[in-house]
């Protein structure tokens, strides 16, 4: 996994279109400060167990959280909440989810009690004019979210809500969905993507876990192919990821991975 984030500015819409929203996201934020844009960041997630390990994957994203200028909210993206539609959670008080099975008690035990934001809710609903967006009150934060935001701000002070991925949806919805998510940034909402660029669980050589670092070339020319396409602001192969090629293929067995957005 590459720890490294990639910071791209967001495309905008036309200026008109664009400076209506501008003026009604005012109106629903103005609880929220005017900030300078804030990044986005896609973040590997990994293993459930970094959120309870030194490793150094954690201390990149504490590094991380201690450089970035400080929120008033984070929206993030993660690759284990998939729904039919696209939903925000809206709940004062989101649940810390432990979506997975097999580890020691103590990941378990993990809390990440986080305030939500039910007035960025409603303001991400009422920005987004691609779709429908769902104000959901059931779900939470489920471990793509807060395994890593805990490593960027421990104390858990900062509003977090979570968006879905709808599975009925092509890339391409998501990729201008996540356009239009771009003028949350000007209003300090710091826009997470957790998940992994590569993510073949059935195709791990548990054997080489302990030894040297290994990848098999496939998974390296996945990986070094979606860096290069991101920061050459070449979207439209990754749109279009299902025409790449075996690699990407074995790379992205499911569509969710790259669902997480082909941010522009």
């Amino acid at each position: 996994m590459d720890r490294k984030l990639f910071l791209k500015t967001l495309a905008v819409t036309p200026f008109m279109t664009q400076a209506m929203k501008l003026g009604e996201l005012h109106k629903m934020t103005t609880h929220m400060d005017n900030t300078g844009k804030m990044p986005v960041l896609f973040l590997g997630h990994g293993s459930p167990m970094n959120a309870i390990e030194d490793n150094e994957f954690v201390r990149g994203f504490k590094k991380l959280g201690s450089e970035l200028e400080r929120p008033n909210a984070i929206l993030c993206v993660s690759a284990h909440w998939e729904t039919k539609g696209t939903f925000v959670t809206a709940m004062e008080h989101p649940q810390t989810i432990h979506d997975f099975g097999g580890f020691p008690q103590a990941l378990y035990d993990v809390q990440y009690p986080a305030p939500g934001s039910p007035e960025l809710a409603q303001s991400t609903k009422d920005l987004i004019t691609k779709t429908e967006v769902g104000l959901d009150d059931k779900w939470g934060l489920d471990h793509g979210s807060w395994s890593v935001i805990k490593h960027l701000y421990p104390d858990a002070d900062i509003p977090v809500i979570q968006m879905s991925i709808d599975y009925s949806k092509p890339p391409k919805y998501h990729y201008e969905l996540a356009q239009e998510l771009a003028a949350l940034r000007n209003k300090g909402v710091l826009i997470v993507g957790s998940g992994n660029i590569v993510h073949n669980l059935r195709m791990v050589a548990w054997n080489k876990l302990n030894g040297d670092p290994y990848g098999y070339d496939w998974a390296i020319e996945a990986n070094e192919k979606m860096k290069r396409f991101i920061l050459e602001d070449n979207h439209q192969p990754l749109i279009d990821f299902r025409s790449q090629g075996r690699a990407f293929d074995l790379a992205i067995p499911t569509p969710s991975i790259i669902y997480l957005y082909s941010i522009p």
